[in-house]
């Protein structure tokens, strides 16, 4: 039954996928998912509460890759650890033609959503706070110079959306993966204590 119930989640966010992607967020409707996914409306709303909800879900499954990297280098210094965080570029880049149309649009529509909006911008607040912390980490441990963790962890984060952004819009312009990895290593370089 378990498994049953975790193929019918997978097969609705794997439809969502495809129709948010295709027809947009607004035009994809709760029928048209299920329709595609071959599952009854009471089966969608046993797993999500709404398409927003579902959406949410596609978003922490996207960036579940950058958690578990972050997770996997719990006992290494921070230096390592943002190495670490490269681990993920494969996937993200791999899957951003995919996600970054359907998130582009989600947040079209949660502009214009205050309860969308909230939800949707705390896993953005979560990395801040995070790289933040972590940063005060490494000047803390010696392995980084003295800098505004809140400021630099904000660079981070542009950084890696505004890479994502030119992987969408100029797929074949460079190698975006390494980009992002060299960029990774360049801001690493630059903060560590010589």
């Amino acid at each position: 039954m378990q498994q049953r119930s975790e193929e019918t989640r997978s097969n609705i966010l794997a439809s969502a996928i495809k129709l948010f992607s295709t027809r947009g967020f607004a035009a994809a409707s709760v029928d048209d998912i299920c329709a595609d996914a071959g599952v009854s409306k009471g089966a969608f709303y046993h797993h999500f509460k709404s398409k927003q909800d579902l959406f949410l879900a596609l978003l922490d499954g996207w960036l579940q890759t950058i958690d578990n990297a972050i997770e996997a280098s719990k006992d290494k210094t921070v230096p390592e650890t943002f190495m670490q965080i490269t681990e993920a570029f494969p996937y993200l880049f791999a899957t951003a033609n995919e996600g970054l149309p359907m998130f582009l649009e989600f947040w079209l529509q949660a502009s214009r959503d205050e309860k969308l909006w909230q939800a949707g911008i705390k896993p953005y607040r979560r990395y801040h706070k995070h790289f933040a912390a972590l940063i005060k980490k490494g000047v803390d441990e010696g392995s980084f110079v003295e800098v505004d963790p809140e400021l630099t962890s904000r660079m981070i984060i542009s950084t890696a959306m505004g890479l994502l952004l030119q992987s969408l819009m100029d797929p074949k312009g460079a190698k975006w993966e390494k980009v992002a990895r060299d960029s990774t290593n360049m801001l690493v370089n630059s903060l560590l204590k010589k």
